[in-house]
């Protein structure tokens, strides 16, 4: 089952299906759904054993919930959102979740002072010197795989809230909207965690290309 018609006539025919038992609609749900829904809870427990066990929870909430589904969101949104209330309700219990409503959204810049002309020079306020690029390195799939290591561990390092959110919007290509819905966060909020959460990504793997390219070029002296 593949959507070919607008998201409301998609969504309506995808419920009918399933509030009748449709099995290949529930297979196909189960096939492109979970995924996303496992990252989301892995956000906000601290296995992956845990993570899945929320998923398992979520769909028997959601099956249990389809009659009921007034349609105010995206299907889809709405079974993200289970997950995301099991998930974070599961965290806490595990003593490693802060609840969103007391959740720190970061203080001060996402990028260093010092990286920008200050006031009084030409240009103030403008890059000093722009952020590095990221090359193709000769290393091939070794240094793709060493990078993915990095991004991974970036984004493990992340607050719950700012991981849960970059993993929706850019890993699973959610839009603002359905995040919020699915997050139960402002749009302010959502842009505020999506920034920050790219920047601590961005500024890891920076540091780490230019390490990279750094020693690269003292090999190349010896």
């Amino acid at each position: 089952m593949m959507p070919s018609a607008t998201d409301e006539e998609f969504d309506a025919a995808l419920l009918e299906a399933l509030r009748r038992g449709d099995e290949k609609a529930f297979a196909w749900v189960i096939d492109a759904w979970s995924p996303g829904m496992l990252r989301l809870a892995r956000c906000y427990v601290p296995t992956d054993a845990l993570a899945e066990d929320v998923v398992q929870e979520a769909w028997l909430g959601a099956l249990r919930g389809f009659d009921g589904f007034e349609g105010r969101s995206r299907l889809r949104t709405w079974v993200l959102r289970i997950v995301a209330n099991i998930a974070k309700s599961w965290g806490e219990r595990e003593h490693r979740v802060t609840p969103f409503s007391s959740a720190s959204f970061g203080e001060g810049p996402t990028v260093g002072a010092e990286r920008f002309n200050p006031p009084g020079e030409p240009k103030a306020g403008a890059w000093r010197a722009l952020p590095a690029s990221w090359p193709a390195l000769p290393e091939g799939e070794l240094l793709s795989a060493e990078a993915l290591a990095v991004v991974r561990q970036a984004l493990a390092d992340l607050p719950d809230a700012q991981r849960a959110v970059i993993a929706l919007r850019d890993l699973d290509g959610y839009g603002s909207s359905e995040v919020c819905e699915a997050l139960g966060l402002t749009e302010g909020n959502q842009r505020v965690l999506l920034h920050r959460a790219r920047a601590a990504v961005r500024q890891r793997t920076e540091s780490y290309f230019s390490d990279r390219q750094g020693r690269a070029h003292g090999e190349g002296q010896l």
